[in-house]
């Protein structure tokens, strides 16, 4: 049994207790019994409030089912006059500015990558934040942007033919990026800076100079020898390193060995979907990795190789400017941390009347005393220079669950001591509610507001289960080509740029799935800088390296000024869901759809279940390595309970289905010493929590709420671990 401690009412589990009072408080000036209590009175008059907001969404829920039920045509303005009349859409303010202060450059003026990872998984957050900077040379080398034909294959030994590809894309960079006033970077032998700026030597023995000379930020080395070369370009800036001795700087005609790019402005240190937590000993790791980030002590030791390495936070580097002051820029990623929404509970605290305290609300106090030592000037390493703290909340159904967490976020900064708006708010616009009300969302918390976000994945799961009653939802790739998703995406855009967030936060876009696939992002994901996002997600430091060269094509702050305004139609467009009730699905259509979903599911769940992975790629029924995480299970399982719903498939369809994938996965993970198959025969399926939860999650996907898999997991996964 858990061990537990009693204190101002509440039980409180005793891994959680002890790491809150004897690492984090005697960090802060505040006292045991007076965080406690707090807590206990935030806990007392807030949980009401987040009950009736949770009440709201299921009473919502219903009257829209009752209404497809009773309306099998779709009439666009009935709908929407019907939405309003239940409280659903409601009237957008006319004139909304964010007043957002104190918000560091990395969120406002900058523009750039944003990783997601796991905050539970200490090496992967170390990654994401030493992730500011990255190794150009190693992403091309090591991703399939630089092809493997013409004897450029990968391998275990260093291929100079590969490199040698890579530096030729990497002059291309330069001369687009950084242009010389005559020449090319292809022809440079040598790199010095003369009179205070930057003279290159081509091969035939011709010096030129910058074409925009105020692009040289500074150096490391001696001016005529510099090791490091730093430029700044549309607010980005990358380094030529240069060491003529390197196994690489050898082979460069210029001795140039790498070009380190700017790469992830801004990390997300992720609670909430890509992490398994689901009891005291959970929270309290995910609440450790955070605290060790905010005071700059976090390390982790692994193996690579045969070889013990430990990984900490990179320090700042320091260049000499050409005036010669020293430059200081951050060594590290800016890091938001995004906690859980509003809907679970968790068994870390249970209240004074046995019930377990909602675990938005743990998240909200204790990521905050964690970043408080680092507000007071106690971190070994600086996160924010504006003394802020970020929180990204999901998942928030409409406005008035947005102005619920700003009187969440006031309550923590009162209990803590800290200034008002102080804790600064990330929107994930990803719930339907939110997205028709993002105006009204923002209005909110135009005081604390520093991110809106669209999330296409639990969009889309939101989606499907909001219409569940309309009737047949299209196949999956189809509903990616409807026109609500491209009003989704444009209406964030358009909607953050008319609230003055431009300059003063960040609008984003979502994750890149294919982490093998980087060729295939560096041709499409140019599409959210033309869109006017100033971030966007990728799924790695490599990828976030290669991404950071869109922001080098493109200004985006020069193309939000370009935007058209909001489009007329759009709200219409967001309201019409992906259904088609006329489609003619063949047998074959609807088998590979299920194939597709049941093998999805099982991938994901059963490292969720039993081995607690909240997120990782998991390979497809192609063996396309995919990043999962709840978002996408969200998806699958609501697809294959509307169909279920509307007898396109047979329960007996689906229950042989999901076996016979249960197989495939079985198959896919038996490298893994660590797993455990499903699928041996009948009794092993019986009795994996991982099939079952499987199971559950599409058989009884009607009545979750929103469509989440939270609570299912959850439950399947403290099952596991008691077993």
């Amino acid at each position: 049994m858990t061990q537990r401690i009693s204190h101002s009412g509440l039980s409180i589990d005793a891994c959680l207790y002890e790491f809150v009072t004897q690492e984090v408080l005697p960090h802060t000036p505040i006292d045991a019994d007076t965080l406690f209590q707090g807590v206990a009175d935030i806990i007392k008059r807030l949980t009401p409030i987040n009950r009736a907001l949770l009440a709201k969404r299921d009473t919502l829920q219903s009257q829209i089912d009752a209404y497809y039920q009773g309306n099998t045509e779709h009439n666009l303005d009935e709908y929407t006059a019907f939405l309003k009349e239940i409280g659903y859409l409601v009237e957008a303010p006319e004139h909304v500015t964010i007043e957002t202060q104190g918000v560091d450059a990395e969120i406002a003026t900058m523009a750039g990558p944003q990783l997601v990872v796991p905050v539970s998984n200490a090496r992967f957050a170390l990654n994401a934040a030493n992730a500011r900077w990255g190794s150009l040379y190693d992403a091309l080398y090591g991703s399939d942007v630089i092809g493997e034909g013409e004897g450029a294959e990968q391998g275990g030994e260093y291929n100079p033919v590969r490199g040698f590809k890579v530096m030729a894309f990497a002059r291309q960079f330069l001369d687009e990026t950084l242009p010389l006033s005559s020449g090319s970077h292809i022809e440079s032998t040598e790199y010095a800076i003369n009179n205070g700026e930057l003279v290159v030597t081509l091969g035939d023995s011709q010096q030129v100079t910058l074409a925009d000379k105020s692009q040289l930020i500074g150096y490391q080395g001696q001016p005529q020898r510099p090791t490091e070369l730093l430029f700044k370009h549309n607010g980005l800036h990358f380094i030529i390193a240069i060491n003529p001795h390197h196994r690489i700087g050898r082979d460069d005609k210029a001795g140039i060995k790498d070009i380190i790019m700017e790469a992830a402005l801004t990390t997300i240190m992720d609670c909430e979907d890509s992490v398994a937590a689901v009891d005291g000993e959970d929270k309290t790791n995910v609440y450790r990795n955070w605290f060790g980030l905010m005071m700059g002590q976090l390390s982790c030791q692994f193996n690579k190789g045969g070889e013990t390495l430990t990984r900490t936070l990179n320090t700042d580097q320091n260049f000499t400017s050409l005036s010669g002051a020293q430059v200081t820029l951050h060594g590290r990623s800016l890091m938001f941390v995004r906690n859980v929404g509003h809907l679970m509970t968790n068994p870390a605290i249970v209240d004074s009347e046995g019930n377990e305290v909602f675990e938005g609300f743990m998240d909200a106090i204790f990521t905050s005393l964690c970043a408080l030592p680092e507000f007071l000037g106690k971190s070994a390493l600086k996160n924010s220079r504006t003394n802020s703290i970020y929180i990204v909340k999901p998942k928030m159904h409409g406005p008035e669950e947005v102005a619920f967490t700003d009187q969440l976020f006031s309550e923590v900064e009162k209990l803590l001591g800290l200034p008002a708006f102080t804790i600064k708010m990330g929107i994930m616009d990803e719930e339907r509610r939110t997205s028709v009300n993002l105006k009204a969302c923002i209005a909110k918390a135009k005081n604390r507001v520093v991110f809106i976000n669209t999330g296409f994945l639990d969009r889309t799961g939101d989606e499907i289960h909001t219409a569940m009653e309309a009737g047949i939802v299209l196949p999956k790739a189809k509903i990616k080509e409807q026109p609500w998703i491209d009003a989704y995406e444009k209406r964030n855009v358009a909607i953050g740029l008319e609230c003055g967030l431009s300059g003063k936060a960040q609008i984003g876009k979502g994750m890149w799935p294919m982490p093998d696939k980087l060729a295939l992002m560096m041709e499409q994901k140019i599409g959210h800088v033309n869109s006017g996002a100033n971030t966007a997600w990728v799924p790695s430091p490599t990828a976030a390296t290669l991404h950071a060269l869109h922001y080098h094509q493109k200004d985006v702050f020069a193309v939000q000024k370009t935007l058209p305004l909001l489009a007329g139609n759009s709200l219409a467009a967001l309201l019409t869901p992906p259904i088609d009730n006329h489609q003619h699905l063949s047998p074959e259509d609807i088998q590979l759809e299920l194939d597709n979903n049941a093998q999805g599911i099982l991938g994901y769940v059963v490292r969720w279940v039993e081995q607690g992975v909240g997120c990782s790629k998991v390979p497809d029924i192609n063996n396309v390595g995919l990043m999962e995480d709840r978002a996408t299970l969200r998806i699958s399982s609501q697809h294959i309970a509307n169909w279920l719903r509307h007898n396109v498939c047979t329960a007996e369809q689906v229950t042989k289905t999901m076996k016979r994938m249960a197989k495939v996965v079985d198959e896919q993970n038996a490298g893994d010493a660590n797993y455990l198959p499903m699928a041996k025969d009948e009794q092993s399926l019986s009795q994996s929590f991982a099939f079952r939860a499987a199971m559950d999650l599409v058989f009884k996907g009607c009545e979750q709420p929103s469509g989440y898999t939270e609570p299912l997991l959850h439950h399947y996964r403290r099952l596991f671990k008691e077993s």
